[in-house]
């Protein structure tokens, strides 16, 4: 029995001289929300990318449910699924026939039900027949999230999920993620700028500075190991002197 969805091991990836992601090895567990954490240019993005299959490590290795994502591409893509602000899903495209579209792509079984079952999940049923590009940037959001739901995925990635969302709407989103990781024995890999929304969501985190993991832990206990009031204040030192904590 697989005990961890994925499993990353020493994974290295360069652009130029630029050091993206230097050795790096983590993995995620049945049911566990991992948060991905760090200043801008720190890896994150690269790192996902690279779990997704989409950029090409250097090298290392990725296995998403046993599936290696270089040798087993199609198995791995299927057992996971993405979501982040910056990917846009067609804005001609309606938020039913999105959802078909993707729910084919993943041949998604009983499909015309999942459909009707997310729309409800995400509170999206009174927009199924509205053309995506027309909602608001916080209502796309939720399209993107249902749409990474859609082929019930063993792993989700979340690449800053609800930042164009109302706190309101974000705590439900965030809700309605955990519930998912729980109840179906799903792992979440999530990054976020948003400290209190990490600690609320995640059991574990890593934070990566310069491409390099440098540390990892319970996020509502890691602060107080380096005298630090709460994630944030531990975040702001990682992000501006990584040194004068010894973490390089």
């Amino acid at each position: 029995m697989i005990q961890n969805t994925l499993e990353v091991k020493n994974l290295n990836r360069s652009f130029g001289a630029i050091k993206a992601v230097s050795d790096i090895s983590f993995s995620v567990g049945e049911g566990e929300i991992v948060g991905l954490l760090g200043p801008n240019g720190a890896g994150k993005t690269t790192t996902i990318n690279m779990i997704l299959g989409v950029l090409t490590s250097d090298s290392g290795s990725v296995e998403v449910a046993g599936y290696n994502n270089k040798t087993h591409r199609s198995l791995a893509a299927g057992k996971m699924n993405f979501a982040a602000v910056y990917a846009h899903i067609p804005g001609n495209l309606t938020v039913k026939q999105s959802l078909n579209v993707f729910g084919r792509l993943y041949e998604v079984k009983e499909l015309k039900n999942k459909i009707k079952t997310t729309l409800k999940e995400f509170d999206l049923e009174k927009f199924a027949n509205s053309r995506i590009g027309w909602l608001s940037s916080g209502e796309q959001t939720r399209v993107n999230l249902a749409k990474a739901m859609i082929n019930s995925p063993r792993l989700i990635l979340l690449d800053e999920p609800t930042a164009s969302l109302d706190p309101s709407v974000a705590g439900l989103i965030r809700e309605r993620i955990r519930d998912y990781a729980k109840f179906n024995n799903a792992s979440v890999l999530w990054t976020s700028h948003n400290m209190h929304e990490v600690e609320g969501v995640c059991d574990r985190v890593l934070f990566l500075s310069k491409g390099k993991i440098i540390l990892e832990g319970n996020p509502k206990t890691l602060p107080q190991e380096y005298d630090k009031k709460n994630l944030e204040e531990l975040f702001i030192s990682i992000a501006r002197e990584p040194l004068t904590l010894g973490f390089e």
